[in-house]
């Protein structure tokens, strides 16, 4: 295949003059470390000292990576980029919350937009986050198997019905949906739990997907596991596969308290891990749907060529590619002018609270080498062509 992905004119036919120049001060700024550093530090000060900031991050970073404030903010960025036949998840991206009355909110919001999705072929998936509807500790106690207190396990009891009731209503209304994966130490009672709900849901087909973060070198066996089972039990599975967003995170901790990190030796280790969990689902393909998360192109290429080689339309159902909003538009409108089915997850909440998860993308990117760079070669190439240079 010829490179597809260095066609700027339809990957940022959508951007306005002014809209590429934002993006390219962004990932110029993204692109050194210091300043993401000191800028994160800034932002969240000056969010915690109510300072008068939140127009300003709406204007730049919020803008280039969200689809708006709430849910009715994000309809004309989703109808804009399905003209070009991409896709949108509504992504309630608000994090780290510890209230029962604020993740009865996020379980709300979560019911609303797959009533969204319901209606609109431009919204093929729904998505929530596990620490969206519970906290983060409890999931922790849970996976590590200790002794609950009867007020936590009441609670517990509360995340378990939050995680039904958002799955039967997509299973009801018959809308995929996503569930994100997080970090190492959350996710085993996370995985057991969505695991329950495929069971429970995904009898006909896949609705519930969860989420394998490949950057953990123990998720093929998982997956390899979790296929015996449903090939005993008779459901489908789905897997949303990603490398990863936790890294410098998962290898301090894992450094500090001791532990093996449970994140694979290199960068290409990673790849290979990614690679090789696409492959085994592409052969499994009768009970299996992917979710192929990454802003890798030569990833994106190996599934590309791996469906034309086993004759898999490019428009099959059970394959689809998906991207941030705000990045990787390259592989994103490309691929969606090639006939692929592709999704950008269009996070949206109020400023305040979406900071954390814009602080996790800037520097998620400043850790992954070359991902800001090519971001910024692409704008510079489009920016260029339109001077006709």
């Amino acid at each position: 295949m010829n490179n597809i992905f260095n066609n700027t004119q339809i990957a940022f036919a959508l951007k306005s003059d002014t809209e590429l120049d934002r993006a390219y001060f962004l990932f110029k700024l993204i692109n050194s470390q210091p300043l993401v550093r000191i800028g994160t530090a800034v932002t969240n000060f000056a969010i915690k000292a109510n300072l008068p900031v939140e127009s300003l991050i709406r204007a730049t970073v919020f803008d280039h990576f969200c689809g708006g404030v709430n849910e009715d903010d994000c309809l004309s960025v989703v109808d804009k980029m399905y003209t070009k036949g991409v896709s949108s998840v509504l992504d309630y991206s608000v994090e780290g919350k510890e209230e029962e009355n604020q993740f009865d909110a996020a379980l709300e919001m979560t019911l609303k937009t797959i009533e969204f999705a319901k209606e609109r072929k431009a919204i093929p998936f729904a998505v929530f986050k596990p620490t969206g509807l519970g906290r983060l500790d409890l999931y922790e106690k849970v996976g590590e198997k200790q002794t609950l207190t009867s007020d936590e396990q009441a609670e517990w009891e509360r995340v378990v019905a939050r995680f039904d009731q958002v799955c039967s209503e997509a299973h009801k209304k018959n809308v995929a949906l996503l569930i994100d994966a997080e970090e190492s130490w959350m996710q085993d009672a996370a995985d057991d739990l969505v695991t329950e709900m495929m069971r429970k849901y995904n009898k006909e087909k896949v609705i519930v997907f969860n989420t394998l973060q490949m950057y953990r070198w123990d998720r093929l066996d998982y997956l390899k596991k979790l296929h015996e089972q449903a090939k005993k039990e008779g459901f489908f599975i789905g897997m949303k596969l990603v490398r990863g967003a936790y890294m410098e995170k998962e290898n301090l901790r894992a450094e500090e308290k001791g532990y093996p990190t449970p994140i694979c030796a290199s960068k290409e280790a990673s790849d290979i891990n990614y690679d090789a969990a696409v492959l085994y689902m592409a052969e499994h393909l009768d009970t299996m749907s992917i979710f192929a998360g990454t802003h890798n192109e030569e990833s994106t290429y190996k599934l590309m060529e791996l469906m034309k080689a086993k004759g898999i339309a490019s428009n099959d159902d059970r394959i689809w590619f998906g991207q941030l909003y705000g990045m990787s538009d390259n592989i994103s409108y490309n691929l969606a002018a090639n006939g692929y089915n592709i999704a950008k997850y269009l996070p949206f909440g109020p400023v305040k609270d979406v900071m954390p998860y814009l602080i996790r993308r800037a520097e998620e990117n400043t850790s992954v080498a070359g991902q800001t760079s090519r971001e910024l070669s692409m704008i510079k190439a489009e920016r260029n062509r339109r001077k006709g240079k």
